[in-house]
């Protein structure tokens, strides 16, 4: 047993932590972490918020978080919780600023030595192409209607309009579209900020990065996702911009006022909620969904400008190439799944917040190309640190409602972070790991600065021994831009 703060750690197993439900918590909470990453957790006040988040009206098993677990904004960054759809509620804070924030791999026909002579022309290349960074805006610029319909369609209007294939859509989680979405659902002002912002990277820890295939540890299953040692990967990590963010903020006062015309008790007032039946909750599910759409939309068209980038540095045409999308998966988000809960299979409103959905094999929602091995798992490290494909296990759809971790999680604020790193030494410490880096500012580097992160092998050991996934492959980064 440990203490962080008032909050009572019960040891469970190796991976596993329980905090006792008392007072009016409903369930217990959960955390996956190893004695060693214990400490790291334990500097903030995530543990807390785990806690809180098992007060929540409808919420079943118990409140979860990851071993990537840090404090965010009312459930912690990292976490998991479940809510019945009949009697429980949906709460925007278990979602996130950045709704659908996720990562999209794509594997190519290159090998490390077709690429690393030509990785500063590359990523010097990349920079120019994608526009990045707080606030910036790209080449798209969608009227009203057009808008409105990549905020009902997703990814489809992407590949509509010419940036990817259909093949992309097979091989995206819900097929790159959820299908609540209503445009009337979002704010003048959210449809303002997302107006010139698609095929636009972002900035913080949001990413493009060119990898190599390191190390296979499943080989039936990297065989499957089209993987194998010495190949060239890219890896997208970008979200919603600032369409979903305004999205968020704008729920967050309705939920505040739906927590008092409710009558919800709430340890937090970061926790706002509505039932999810309600007028307010199914409102903020439309407007999310349609943020979400808009991520998948944002990342499909990142994915066409960086296939282009690579074909006109490298001079190589697609067949060559052989740029094509393995997955792409969200890790910010509230769906309603099926699941076994309290002895009986029901439908529940999953909050992945900071984490990710992890489908075994078999899964009806995965597509028929993986069907048989389970569904594609990514774990991005950062920089300099390596990146992990995993996949989804039956231990996850049994104990985390079908979720894992989604990063290495983070153990320094981005101020702490800027006041410890210097960009000087961070770039003459990537160049000696062979790693090239591009940023639209010199205060990004620190602040996402590898050791401002948990070490990310740790981590994945955690969710791999817990058996809510299984390791595929280990991927080296070479260069990377970020916003």
């Amino acid at each position: 047993m440990m203490k962080t703060g008032e909050i009572t750690l019960e040891k469970i197993d190796d991976c596993r932590w329980r905090i006792p439900a008392t007072g009016q918590m409903r369930v217990p909470g959960l955390i996956f972490a190893t004695e060693a990453l214990l400490p790291k957790i334990q500097q903030d006040q995530s543990a807390r918020q785990v806690a809180n988040v098992a007060h929540l009206p409808g919420i079943l098993t118990a409140s979860m978080a990851m071993p990537d677990v840090h404090w965010g904004y009312g459930f912690p960054i990292g976490g998991v919780a479940a809510t019945s759809v009949d009697d429980g509620v949906i709460s925007p804070g278990g979602v996130g600023y950045d709704i659908n924030c996720g990562c999209r791999l794509m594997r190519t026909n290159l090998r490390s030595r077709d690429v690393e002579s030509r990785m500063a022309d590359l990523v010097e290349s990349l920079f120019r192409n994608i526009p990045c960074g707080v606030g910036g805006a790209g080449t798209i610029h969608l009227s009203e209607k057009k808008q409105k319909q990549v905020l009902t369609l997703g990814a489809r209007w992407a590949v509509e309009n010419g940036f990817g294939e259909s093949s992309d859509l097979e091989r995206t989680e819900n097929n790159g579209c959820m299908h609540d979405a209503d445009p009337d659902a979002v704010s003048p002002r959210a449809l303002e900020r997302g107006r010139d912002q698609l095929g636009t990277l972002g900035s913080g820890n949001h990413f493009v990065e060119v990898q190599v295939v390191e190390e296979i540890y499943d080989a039936q299953a990297a065989r499957a996702f089209g993987l194998e040692t010495d190949q060239v990967t890219v890896m997208i990590h970008s979200g919603s911009r600032g369409l979903g963010y305004q999205v968020c903020d704008d729920y967050l006062k309705v939920m505040n006022r739906a927590v008092r015309k409710y009558g919800i008790v709430l340890p937090d007032r970061q926790l706002a909620c509505a039932p999810f039946q309600s007028e307010e909750g199914q409102r903020y599910m439309m407007a999310m969904s349609c943020a979400a759409n808009y991520a998948w939309a944002n990342r499909q068209c990142l994915m066409h400008w960086t296939r282009k980038t690579l074909e006109k540095v490298l001079r190589i045409g697609p067949r060559d190439l052989g740029m094509h999308l393995v997955y792409d998966v969200c890790h910010n988000i509230a769906k309603v799944e099926e699941h076994v809960a309290d002895g009986r299979r029901q439908k529940v409103c999953v909050h992945r917040k900071g984490a990710t959905r992890a489908f075994p094999a078999g899964h009806p929602d995965i597509p028929w190309v993986y069907r048989k091995v389970g569904q594609p798992v990514f774990i991005p490290g950062d920089m300099g640190t390596s990146s992990h494909v995993l996949v989804g296990t039956e231990g996850a759809m049994a104990e985390t409602f079908g979720s894992t971790c989604h990063g290495a999680g983070r153990v320094k604020s981005r101020g702490e972070a800027s006041r410890t790193f210097r960009a000087e030494d961070l770039l003459k410490s990537l160049a000696e790991r062979g790693v090239c880096v591009m940023a639209k500012r010199r205060k990004t580097l620190v602040e996402e600065a590898p050791d401002a992160y948990k070490d990310v092998d740790q981590v994945v050991d955690v969710v791999a021994r817990a058996g809510i996934c299984r390791k595929v492959a280990k991927l080296r980064p070479l260069g990377v831009i970020k916003g």
